[in-house]
């Protein structure tokens, strides 16, 4: 379990971030749109996997602004924005503030995104969802990049997941 905290108070995930080096576990998540789509379905991309707990928290929001930012400037890389909110409440926030350099799942229906790769809390208030990592996974499915925000409210170090990919 990783070391985590949310307002200071530590929390638990269900495991450990995948290790670099090694490869990704297989994702199925459903998109904005409701349609389920798999790592197969992005093979010959480069992934940054954005995951954080809700797109309506400032923190969770930013990430999503921050990435969509940068996406335009990465060669043959996809964002993946990931959260356990509601399809809907996804495509809403990605409307609304006119992001489309990202792409928006979410782990809903089933959680085993969350499980598989170890970042689901298993303890404290947000229970259930998922913490804030960033995942960067090359076009072979091997994993160049992890961070696990070791507090809740504070933003993943952008810069060090963006420079896995020079």
């Amino acid at each position: 379990m990783a070391n985590v905290t949310l307002g200071g108070t530590p929390v638990e995930t269900t495991g450990n971030l995948p290790a670099v080096g090694s490869k990704a576990p297989s994702f199925k998540l459903t998109g904005s749109d409701l349609a389920d789509k798999s790592n197969r379905d992005f093979n010959g991309y480069r992934l940054i996997l954005n995951i954080f707990p809700s797109v309506d928290t400032g923190t969770c929001a930013q990430s999503i602004r921050t990435f969509n930012e940068k996406a335009s400037q990465i060669e043959n890389t996809k964002v993946l924005c990931i959260s356990k909110d509601l399809p809907f409440a996804m495509a809403r926030f990605c409307g609304a503030e006119g992001i489309d350099n990202v792409e928006s799942f979410s782990d809903y229906k089933t959680g085993k995104f969350g499980n598989d790769f170890g970042l689901t809390f298993t303890t404290g208030a947000f229970e259930t969802l998922l913490s804030r990592c960033v995942i960067v996974i090359d076009t072979d499915g091997t994993v160049l990049h992890t961070e696990q925000v070791s507090e809740i409210a504070d933003e993943p170090n952008y810069e060090s997941a963006l420079a896995s990919l020079a």
